[in-house]
């Protein structure tokens, strides 16, 4: 992930105060806030508990980056007197149904104001690529100002005004022109930028007594041309009637030729039909394509897990078209259907480095060249993506059970918006996925998956530890591949010219490095000195990041068995617990040769706390791992696999749709108890089998699960046990 100094986030809180001061004993579990519950293991739950309530009370993002991760921990808590997670859930079913979506089908990043495309991701910056950009107001410009000081144009001294009369300077909106002909114009000053760094060109602008047939476009020259071409037009949609200012990301590179073409020198904004409108030009810069190619992805995952939460039919109605829209604009823009993975084809995006080096090690950057696609923003990952198609994988696995659940019930009456996919073909495009991913991401020489192919079909390996334990985790990796990463990462095999080995991989304790060799020469431009620090000393390049030891345990259990994962996860908790007596993160990593945190500006190596707020889902491996709780409409599928020390596992205050129960399971045992009902019916899915319920003033009931719900109706307090019966 990128040096912080770049971003700024604002934090919503959802719940109480954070975790109480730090001190030699964890506190008592409070119960305005989920508990976890093991016989002769209270010290270690209580620190369980801690560690969620420090970081689950800021967790929540209206970034796209963040939504298959925070709903995934905040959507099921229920916190406070009486128990609730209407908070988070409120939080993030405004988030998911206020998306911007562009025309087409482009699911924006938002994660703040920034200075390329204005859906992607801030950076990299028209400053850092060498584009150019005029400001007639930085009114609001944080971002620009913070980093990069720019003044105001106080006029339009050298540019070219057709058809218009300007009529002055707003501080706020800029550039105020009438429009006085039926066709009317503006062009910039010459300049020179290459066209890879100006993929698109973006405006911010705004207009008053616009025609509903007014159109606008945009022409450009590039090197060697003096004349503007007729039919060199790009159309534009025009900004909102009221008069407030809007983007407009304008794709030249997508006309034939534009990219090939040295460099471009001029750009014209042309309004026809438009005569007696005043329109307002706040910003044109030239941008870098910073969109993600996970962010439809996301949306998708994010949506599907709050529906199966909440079973909120008025949200599904209203966005299920948008669900199905973002799917469909994913599949086809990075060829799924043909390829079978995520194929990045915008400009910047070809998975190739920034960085070229000569045969005396001499080094150029490659300006535009290695834009970041992900959470990892400094890495090129682009190309043939291994992480956004295991995120695709997950995604199509989830929408498929959307679909099949509206399908299974029409009385729900969700509309055939953006066209239903039928659940079966999602699921064999789903397997398709995964035996691609396979043959296309796993390495046998190092014995795990590379992050990503480039254009030219080169595999990028740096030991990538959350390629490979999301890729076990979510399900991709076949048993013997699976094995095969954790007899890595264990150090039971070693990976030749890996600059971390054996028990070092958890040098850092909380989790594993995020990569296991040392990497110099593969970033995006803008981070043109990686060997300035060193190895530990950023999260991409053997740091770790606290939030993604959740898939590594998840995956443990999966491979290794709720032993293993319970060893690594008890290794955590003895880290925080430590963490804590000595002060919380800040102090404890004050303290020279412990490793440096990131956040909040400073590069470093641990990502912990401020922006890292997936931090809250390392506890999830409780609910989601050990007690194999998945949420479906209409209830919960529960399928434990507790520790063999564990004589049981109890959950407090979970939410599942309109009841708020505590959870609980021991061997061959699950047991639910509401604490709040909706006098609703209740679902509960169980593992095969034969088994008894008993509820109090009920006689015992013998069934036979095969994958079929059981229906049940609670009363507050009341309680129903299910025990597996031995054949």
């Amino acid at each position: 992930m990128s040096r912080r100094t770049l971003l700024a986030l604002a934090l919503a809180l959802l719940a109480g105060p954070a975790a109480s001061a730090a001190g030699g004993e964890p506190p008592a579990p409070a119960d305005d806030f989920p508990r976890f519950v093991v016989p002769g293991e209270d010290a270690a739950m209580a620190r369980m508990q801690e560690l969620f309530r420090l970081h689950h009370g800021r967790a929540a993002t209206d970034c796209t980056l963040w939504d298959a991760w925070l709903p995934h921990a905040t959507l099921w808590p229920a916190v406070g007197s009486p128990p609730s997670s209407r908070a988070a859930r409120d939080y993030y079913r405004n988030a998911f149904l206020t998306r911007r979506i562009d025309d087409e089908g482009y699911v924006a990043m938002q994660q703040h104001r920034g200075l390329a495309h204005s859906d992607g991701w801030p950076f990299p910056t028209i400053q850092q690529a060498g584009g150019v950009g005029w400001y007639f107001s930085t009114a609001g410009e944080t971002y620009l100002m913070e980093y990069f000081p720019t003044k105001a144009l106080a006029n339009a001294d050298g540019w070219e005004i057709r058809g218009a009369v300007v009529e002055g300077i707003d501080p706020e909106r800029g550039l105020k022109l009438r429009i006085t002909e039926d066709a009317a114009s503006i062009a910039t000053p010459a300049f020179a930028c290459k066209t890879l760094v100006a993929p698109y060109v973006r405006l911010e602008w705004g207009a008053e007594g616009l025609k509903a047939d007014a159109r606008p476009s945009l022409s450009w020259l590039v090197q060697g041309e003096a004349d503007w071409k007729a039919d060199r037009r790009i159309a534009m949609a025009a900004p909102p009637a009221t008069g407030a200012q809007a983007f407009a990301n304008v794709p030249l590179y997508r006309q034939p030729g534009y990219l090939d073409a040295a460099a471009l020198t001029r750009v014209r904004f042309q309004l026809d039909a438009a005569k007696g409108a005043t329109v307002t030009l706040k910003s044109i810069i030239s941008a870098i394509d910073t969109r993600h190619p996970i962010t439809n992805i996301n949306f998708v995952r994010g949506t599907s897990e709050y529906f199966d939460w909440t079973t909120d039919l008025p949200f599904l109605r209203a966005i299920v078209g948008r669900m199905r829209g973002s799917l469909r604009y994913a599949l086809r823009e990075f060829g799924v259907e043909e390829h079978h993975l995520v194929r990045v084809p915008w400009a910047g995006h070809d998975g190739r480095t920034g960085l070229a080096f000569g045969p005396g090690g001499e080094k150029t950057l490659l300006h535009g060249t290695g834009v970041g696609n992900n959470y990892w923003d400094l890495l090129p990952f682009g190309g043939d993506d291994g992480l956004a198609t295991i995120y695709l994988y997950d995604a199509l696995r989830l929408f498929a059970d959307v679909e099949a659940a509206i399908a299974a019930h029409p009385e729900w009456a969700i509309p055939a918006d953006g066209g239903p996919f039928p659940p079966e073909a999602l699921r064999t495009l789903a397997a398709a996925v995964k035996a691609k991913f396979g043959a296309t991401f796993w390495e046998a020489a190092t014995g795990r998956f590379a992050g990503w192919r480039d254009r030219d079909g080169k595999a990028y390996d740096y030991g990538f530890v959350f390629v490979n334990t999301e890729a076990v985790a979510y399900g991709l990796a076949t048993d013997e591949q699976a094995r095969a990463v954790f007899d890595w990462l264990d150090g039971r095999r070693v990976v030749a010219g890996d600059t971390s080995q054996g028990e070092d991989i958890y040098h850092w304790r909380f989790g594993p490095r995020s990569t296991t060799r040392r990497n110099v020469e593969t970033y995006t431009w803008v981070w043109s000195n990686p060997e300035g620090i060193p190895w530990g000393g950023q999260v991409q390049d053997g740091g770790a990041v606290l939030g993604f030891s959740y898939f590594d345990v998840m995956g443990r259990l999966r491979t290794l068995g709720p032993d293993d994962a319970w060893k690594r996860l008890r290794t955590i908790l003895d880290w925080f617990g430590e963490v804590q007596s000595e002060g919380g993160y800040r102090a404890y990593y004050a303290k020279p040769g412990r490793g440096t945190l990131q956040g909040g500006g400073p590069a470093g190596g641990l990502g912990l706390d401020q922006e890292f707020m997936e931090s809250v889902l390392v506890p999830q491996v409780m609910l989601y791992g050990f007690l194999g709780v998945e949420p479906r409409p209409g209830g919960l599928k529960i399928d434990p696999r507790l520790p063999s020390t564990w004589p049981s596992l109890t959950i407090t205050r979970v939410q599942a749709q309109g009841h708020v129960l505590d959870l609980a399971a021991e061997p061959d045992v699950v047991r639910l108890t509401a604490r709040v009902v909706d006098g609703s019916e209740f679902s509960v899915w169980l593992p095969e089998g034969r088994w008894e319920v008993t509820s109090e003033g009920a006689a015992p009931r013998a069934f036979t699960s095969k994958g079929e719900p059981q229906k049940l109706k609670f009363g507050e307090g009341a309680t129903y046990q299910f025990r597996r019966l031995k054949d």
